[in-house]
């Protein structure tokens, strides 16, 4: 196959570029050459999509037979480029993928949603790029969404990614606790029962991907893995790579509080890591997703590749998000005299 792909240098783009090329097919990639180079054997089109017409206009003299048998767009939180985009190419591709979010939904707290739930109301212009917040990054990606059905619709596949996980990850989140349990001693995790958790190795991802792009699968859905807890994740992250003393302490949601120790990611934070008004982004009913094959490795395999990559970033770097090694033993301090 022909494939173009909107991205290809960073995490889950890569990872797709990646599984493309190990499947045999032919793989354009699309950037701005400013966050690496794509995998090698991958043709390469340098090309700005903040710039209107740009795509087009890079594009206009690639060797492709005027057409790709699919496209895939990894765009991050702007619908203008995603319009952009199938402007200069949804009458040239066979089938189109476009990788949207689980924060698309309205209602973050509604656990064993489907694709069927409610989403937010779309944003159609270009957010903040410094934007943080998950409901602008979903309103867009509604946006986007909507773009895509209605240009391509009948030969569309829109995957709403969860909490991707593994080599190559820039959030920190999932990379670390590989980290802090490789590290041994006493470390800290959140003691709150019940909660969920799904997670997604992004090479599983990526593959998925683009087996269904190969099939010209269409249709909306959930990209994470299986429902789960987070006590029994962070369990399967220390059993694959925990040090021999490594101690869980349990430390229950108040004392984190009152500690200002924060959620999710960012810094102080414990991340993954949700308050119960959010659970339902970590507890998507996936049924659909895995009988379209979805595999899904194990854990620990992904908290093993997530250690490869922290050690090769640096393991004692600052960190985007957890808890510094002075500020986790102030919590267990607090949560010894508590």
């Amino acid at each position: 196959m022909r494939i173009l792909l909107l991205g290809g240098t960073v995490f889950l783009s890569r990872a797709i570029a990646e599984a493309a090329l190990a499947a045999g097919h032919a793989v354009t990639c699309v950037s701005r050459g400013v966050s690496g180079a794509p995998p090698p054997g991958a043709a390469t089109v340098k090309a700005d999509r903040s710039e209107p017409g740009a795509l087009a206009a890079a594009l206009a003299g690639e060797p492709s037979g005027g057409g790709f048998d699919a496209v895939i767009d990894v765009a991050t939180m702007s619908a203008p480029w995603v319009r952009d985009a199938l402007d200069a190419l949804a009458d040239r591709a066979a089938h189109w993928t476009f990788v949207s979010s689980i924060n698309a939904y309205a209602d973050p707290s509604v656990r064993g949603g489907t694709v069927g739930q409610p989403t937010l109301g779309p944003l159609h212009t270009r957010p903040d790029p410094d934007s943080d917040d998950p409901e602008v990054y979903g309103a867009a990606k509604v946006a986007s969404e909507q773009a895509v059905r209605e240009r391509v619709g009948d030969r569309a596949l829109i995957v709403r990614g969860g909490l991707i996980c593994g080599a190559g990850d820039l959030s920190d989140r999932f990379g670390y606790w590989a980290n802090r349990f490789a590290r041994g001693g006493r470390a800290v995790v959140p003691d709150v029962p019940g909660h969920p958790m799904q997670i997604i190795d992004v090479r599983d991802l990526a593959e998925w991907i683009v087996r269904s792009a190969e099939a010209g699968a269409t249709g909306v859905f959930d990209g994470t893995g299986p429902r789960s807890t987070l006590a029994r994740v962070l369990e399967q992250v220390a059993d694959a790579v925990g040090a021999p003393d490594l101690d869980l302490v349990r430390v229950p949601a108040e004392t984190l509080v009152s500690e200002d120790v924060a959620i999710w990611a960012g810094p102080r934070s414990l991340p993954l890591w949700l308050p119960e008004s959010h659970w339902g982004i970590a507890d998507r009913d996936v049924t659909a997703t895995l009988a379209a094959g979805l595999g899904v490795r194990s854990v620990g395999e992904t908290a093993r590749a997530a250690l490869d990559r922290e050690r090769e970033l640096g393991v004692a770097r600052h960190r985007r998000s957890g808890l510094t090694p002075d500020e986790e033993r102030a919590v267990l301090r607090a949560h010894a005299t508590g």
